[in-house]
């Protein structure tokens, strides 16, 4: 079965785990996601099934949002309820400030990630080095944030929502907030995402891919069968010339080809789109 859904993962269970639900769920053994969550974060997964695991690199998948909750007092080298090790008790802050803090997130950001993470150093995940006592020193990394706002201030708890761009630590932005509010400590309780860019929650409803993707459409004016066949494709039979990469529509399948230099490169032959 080939299908492009968007499914919503639970807290408490990873996104592999909850994967291999979706799999018996609907008898499929080839499945992937992307935009992975943390376990103990809940919210939007895409899913593919079949060959439309293919089509995540072209789709519309950012910006993302998320809701997150703040514990302003609790310590966690893993900046979430998984480690905390101790919790302080911190005066109530005016929450003017606090909503104006959440509102300082807004444009460019450079940012250490948390050491609970999964990216690499030297061929080993972060968070493995991390709960192996090692000590994790990783880059600073870049992030956009299109918008934030506080939702609801109930000491010592910070709701806040984040529109940011593809690769953004949450855990990280609720450290920074954390310190700017000149707070020692704080980590998130609870961490929902809300949608992946036009990508939002609707009981596992099949996508229509035609309206997913990122890319502009192209025409090709040649002979269809060159499609069918998986022929090299002239440059002259397609309606934008220009370098970069595009859709077709087939009919009932789509296929994606990239031009560079006058150089016609499927990146995608049919994928039929039921």
């Amino acid at each position: 079965m080939n299908k492009l859904f968007v499914a919503y993962k639970p807290s408490g269970i990873s996104s592999n785990f909850f994967l291999s639900r979706l799999k018996r769920k609907y008898n499929n053994k080839k499945a992937g996601f992307t935009g992975t969550l943390d376990p103990f974060a809940k919210g939007v997964l895409i899913i593919g099934m079949g060959s439309h695991t293919k089509l995540f690199r072209f789709l519309d998948k950012t910006p993302k949002t998320y809701r997150a909750t703040l514990w302003l007092g609790a310590h966690s080298d893993s900046l979430d309820t998984e480690l905390i090790d101790l919790v302080e008790e911190i005066e109530e802050l005016d929450e003017t400030e606090v909503e104006n803090t959440v509102k300082s997130l807004e444009g460019e950001l450079e940012y250490e990630p948390p050491i609970f993470s999964a990216k690499r150093i030297d061929g080993k995940r972060a968070y493995d080095l991390a709960r192996a006592g090692k000590e994790v020193v990783l880059n600073k990394i870049n992030s956009t944030i299109y918008e934030s706002k506080l939702i609801h201030y109930k000491h010592p708890f910070v709701t806040f929502e984040a529109t940011a761009s593809e690769g953004t630590y949450i855990r990280s932005l609720g450290r920074i907030i954390t310190e700017r509010l000149g707070v020692t400590n704080g980590s998130l309780s609870a961490l929902e995402r809300l949608n992946e860019g036009s990508f939002v929650y609707d009981g596992e409803v099949a996508l229509d891919i035609k309206k997913s993707l990122n890319i502009p459409l192209n025409v090709y004016t040649g002979d269809a069968e060159n499609i069918q066949y998986g022929r090299v494709l002239a440059l002259s039979d397609l309606e934008i010339q220009e370098n970069g990469t595009y859709w077709l529509d087939n009919g009932d399948n789509i296929s994606i080809l990239s031009i560079e230099n006058e150089n016609v490169k499927y990146e995608l032959g049919r994928i039929f789109t039921c």
